[in-house]
């Protein structure tokens, strides 16, 4: 059954050797998967010992050799010593990668609010039964309204794809530029949002559409209706002031794939990040 992961690995995290090697050891608990998109994938950032940190881009790829890789790293920049920071997402993928879009998200000023550019990362794959667009994004932490506009942004984005898919332009011969390349309408959109289960922006995210555009479902209500989303972030938090664990992390279904779920869960295990991953298996059959 084809299997899909999303996972805020923290790599930008200030961190030494033990939480290093408990995140290469999660990655490789998610070889196997078909699809794994990651969050807070860093290169370039002071580590405690004040040495830059492992690049996180090239380890994913050495860690996942049989995956195709795409990335897209929002937050680009020189840091103080001229070292490039680099902090984004990456989608591995088994199947073919057709297409790679890369979405800067809404960032409007909130002046009393630290913020990063966040954006989300789009793929069309070549999967069994059709094409299939996978989308990575990690939503603002400390602003509301920010996170509130991206997610008007995913909905913009949602809304634009489906058009596309559905009305697709002829393109020019030649293999150029500008030859025609599909969009997929059914759309798996996971990540990190910063928000918790039924909150405005989660509840907005999850509302309908008024032109026809399939709505987004949350994999987790389809699947476990009657349970409570399992926690993502703080399982193993050993902070003295630590609270309880809670949920950030989701995946996202367009309606017409949510007959297709088959299991949602978290791997609860140490990962070396406050986050969890959360895995999710769908039937692609041969007609997505």
């Amino acid at each position: 059954m084809p299997t899909f992961v999303t996972w805020n690995m923290q790599a930008a995290a200030a961190t030494g050797g033990a939480d290093r090697a408990l995140r290469a050891a999660a990655l490789a608990r998610l070889a196997d998967a078909h699809v794994v998109c990651l969050q807070e994938v860093a290169s370039g950032f002071p580590a405690q010992d004040g040495k830059p940190i492992e690049d996180a881009f090239a380890a994913v790829a050495a860690l996942l050799p049989e995956h195709r890789l795409a990335a897209f790293a929002p937050l680009d920049r020189s840091g103080p010593d001229g070292t490039r920071q680099r902090l984004g997402t990456v989608i591995c993928s088994r199947y073919p990668v057709l297409q790679v879009l890369r979405h800067s998200l809404p960032w409007p000023l909130d002046a009393d609010q630290p913020s990063l550019p966040r954006g989300a990362l789009e793929v069309t794959l070549d999967a069994p039964g059709g094409l299939l667009r996978v989308l990575s994004a990690h939503l603002e932490y400390f602003s509301l309204a920010q996170r509130t506009a991206q997610v008007e942004g995913l909905r913009a984005l949602q809304r634009e794809a489906v058009a596309h898919a559905r009305h697709p332009h002829p393109g020019l011969p030649g293999g150029g530029p500008f030859t025609a390349q599909p969009r997929a309408a059914p759309a798996l959109l996971l990540g990190d949002f910063n928000m918790l289960p039924g909150s405005p922006e989660y509840l907005r995210l999850l509302a309908p559409f008024d032109d026809g555009t399939p709505r987004l479902l949350d994999a987790w209500a389809c699947t476990r209706a009657a349970q409570p989303h399992a926690p993502t972030v703080g399982l193993h938090d050993a902070a003295p002031n630590a609270g309880p664990p809670f949920t950030f992390d989701y995946a996202f279904v367009s309606a017409e794939l949510a007959p297709r779920l088959r299991r949602v869960h978290v791997d609860a295990l140490d990962t070396g990040s406050a986050h969890q991953p959360l895995l999710l298996e769908l039937d692609l059959g041969q007609d997505t």
